[in-house]
C-alpha cells in the first residue's frame, strides 16, 4: 500500500520526516525515499528497502541533510514506484510523492503521447513507467500546481492521496477523491506542522492530531500555516482493510481507533460464531486485537500458542515470491508446545488470501497435539482483487482461494454474487470448502455488517474486496469539487454524466 510523512518547521525537519516515515514502515517493503528544500535547492535520496528497514537505509542520508537545516520535507514508504521524484516545469521545481493505485495508466499515457510532446524516461526493466511522472505530467497540464493537483485527482482510476514539496516553500497535501487513504493534519507546540497517514506517527514527535482531511480535500502547508485550496467532502469510502489489517494498531482514522476497532470485531466474531474451547489465541501479529475481543466477549481465556519471532525475519509477504514468503511465515512463527497439546483452540485471523500460509500453520498446530482447530476470520470471504490499493500481493482475482474454489464448483461463468450472502446455499457450501481443504475443525467469516458495526462510521468504508460493490460510484456526487479545475476533459466527470447523475 505503502504511506508518506511531511513536515514544514521553522527549526529544521530532517529528524521529524526521517523518523515519521519509519513509522510507515509497516505499510510497504520494495523502496523508500526522502526529500528536502534547503538552499534553494532539493536534495533526495531513494533506497531499496526489500532487505533492510528504512532506518538502516537512511540513516547516513538523514545525517547528512540535517547538515542544510532544511524547513520542509518529505519522505514516503512504498510498495511499487522510486519516490519521492523531483520534477522541473513551467510550475517551477517540485518534489511529488503518493500513495494508491492508477488502474487506467495506459489510457493516460497513450494519451499524453498523442501530443508528441511528452516522453517518459524512469523506465523499469521490464519497460514499466514510473506512475509519479506520469502524475507530474498530469499536473504540468495546468496553470498552477493547485489546479494540477486537482486535475491529476480527477484523471485517475483507482485511488490517488499526494504529497507535492514546492520550491516556493509550500507543502500540498491532497486526499484520495473518495478518502480511501487517511492523511492526517498534526501540530507541535513550537509551530511546526506535519501531515501523515498514520497518526500514530505524532505521540513520540510531540505532534498532536488536528484533524484528517476529507474525502478529496486539498490543503497547502507554509510557515504561515494552514490553507484549504480544495474542501473536498463529507462522503467518503475508506480502506476498511486499514481498519481490519493494514493500519497500524496505535492509529486512527476518521477519529476511530484501529485498535478498538479490532476489539470489537473480535466481539462480533465471538457472538456470531461461539464455540467450547479451551483457549483463543491470534495469528501473530495481524489477529491478536481481533482474538483479544473474541476472549473478553466469549469468557474464553486468551493464550499466545503461536509466538512470533522478530528479531531477524521480515514481514511475510514481502517476498514477490509465494514459496519464500511461506517459508518466512513458517520460520518466524514458534509453536508453545504445553498450550497446544490436547487443547481445543479457536485462532483468530484478519482474513484469507490464498490459504496456503493458513493452510500450514494450522497443521502444524495438529502436529503438536491440538485436539480441534477453530478459526475465526475478522472479515467476510475476499471475493474481488483490489483495484483501489495494492494491500496484497495477489496478481490475479483467481489467486484468491475463494474464487478457485467457486470456479471448481460452478465452473468459470459462475455467479459470483451468490456467494456474498452469508445465509445462502452458495455461500456455505464455499466456506465448507475452504474448512475442508485448510483442515480446520471449524471455520465463520465475519460478516459486512459487523465489520461496518465494529468500525462505527457507517457505510463511509470501501468493501469492494468482499462485496464488489464500489461505493464511488453510486451516491458520492462524482466529482463534485474537482470539474472546475478540469472543465469538460475530466474523466470522472463524463462517467458520472453517461449515468444520468449530477
Amino acid at each position: 500500500m505503502g504511506g508518506f510523512f511531511g513536515v514544514v518547521a521553522q527549526q529544521g525537519c530532517v529528524a521529524d520526516v526521517f523518523y515519521g516515515t519509519d513509522y510507515h514502515s509497516h505499510m510497504g517493503t520494495v523502496r523508500g525515499g526522502m526529500a528536502f528544500y534547503a538552499g534553494n535547492a532539493f536534495h533526495r535520496s531513494i533506497h531499496n528497502i526489500q532487505n533492510a528497514q528504512f532506518r538502516a537505509r537512511f540513516e547516513s542520508a538523514a545525517k547528512r541533510f540535517a547538515g542544510l537545516s532544511p524547513n520542509y520535507g518529505i519522505g514516503v514508504i512504498s510498495d511499487q514506484d522510486d519516490q519521492p521524484i523531483l520534477v522541473r516545469s513551467h510550475l517551477g521545481m517540485y518534489s511529488l510523492a503518493f500513495v494508491g493505485l492508477v488502474t487506467n495508466l495506459s489510457e493516460i499515457v497513450a494519451e499524453l503521447v498523442k501530443e508528441r510532446s511528452t516522453h517518459f524516461c524512469e523506465l523499469g526493466k521490464d519497460g514499466t513507467i514510473n506512475t509519479l511522472e506520469v502524475l507530474a505530467m498530469l499536473i504540468n497540464t495546468r496553470d498552477t500546481l493547485e489546479e494540477g493537483i486537482a486535475y491529476a485527482q480527477s484523471r485517475i482510476e483507482g485511488s490517488l492521496s499526494l504529497l507535492v514539496l514546492s520550491e516556493r516553500g509550500i507543502l500540498y497535501a491532497a486526499r484520495d477523491r473518495f478518502g480511501r487513504t487517511p492523511v492526517v493534519l498534526g501540530k507541535r507546540a513550537d509551530g511546526a506542522l506535519a501531515v501523515t497517514m498514520e497518526t500514530a506517527a505524532f505521540p513520540n514527535l510531540g505532534y498532536t492530531r488536528l484533524r484528517d482531511l476529507k474525502a478529496g480535500e486539498i490543503v497547502a502547508i507554509s510557515l504561515d500555516g494552514i490553507r484549504t485550496v480544495d474542501e473536498g467532502r463529507e462522503e467518503s469510502a475508506i480502506c476498511s482493510f486499514l481498519y481490519v489489517y493494514y493500519g497500524y494498531p496505535a492509529s486512527s482514522y476518521e477519529g476511530v481507533g484501529v485498535e478498538r476497532s479490532r476489539y470489537r470485531s473480535g466481539s462480533y466474531l465471538a457472538k456470531r460464531n461461539p464455540v467450547e474451547a479451551d483457549h483463543v489465541a491470534g495469528i501473530p501479529d495481524s489477529g491478536v486485537a481481533h482474538a483479544l475481543g473474541y476472549a473478553f466477549q466469549s469468557g474464553i481465556r486468551y493464550a499466545r500458542p503461536f509466538v512470533k519471532y522478530t528479531p531477524t525475519w521480515p514481514r511475510s509477504f514481502m517476498p514477490p515470491d509465494q514459496s519464500l514468503r511461506q517459508k518466512i511465515a513458517n520460520m518466524k512463527l514458534l509453536p508453545v508446545p504445553e498450550l497446544i497439546e490436547g487443547k481445543r483452540l479457536i485462532f483468530c485471523d484478519d482474513s484469507i488470501v490464498r490459504g496456503t500460509q493458513l493452510r500450514n500453520q494450522v497443521g502444524r498446530l495438529y502436529e503438536a497435539g491440538a485436539k480441534e482447530v477453530h478459526v475465526r476470520i475478522a472479515c467476510p470471504p475476499l471475493l474481488y482483487k483490489c483495484k483501489f490499493l495494492t494491500f496484497s500481493r495477489t496478481e490475479s482475482v483467481m489467486d484468491l482461494v475463494t474464487r478457485r474454489i467457486i470456479q471448481e464448483i460452478d465452473g468459470p461463468n459462475a455467479d459470483i454474487e451468490s456467494y456474498r450472502d452469508p445465509d445462502g446455499a452458495p455461500y456455505k457450501r464455499m466456506v465448507e470448502e475452504i474448512r475442508r481443504r485448510l483442515g480446520m475443525t471449524t471455520l465463520a467469516f465475519q460478516r459486512v455488517e459487523d465489520v461496518e458495526n465494529a468500525i462505527g462510521i457507517g457505510k463511509r468504508i470501501c468493501t469492494y474486496c468482499w462485496t464488489g460493490e464500489d461505493i464511488s460510484l453510486a451516491g458520492h456526487g462524482g466529482c463534485k469539487g474537482h470539474c472546475a479545475a478540469c472543465g469538460d476533459t475530466c474523466a470522472m466527470k463524463k462517467r458520472v454524466e453517461s449515468r444520468g447523475e449530477k
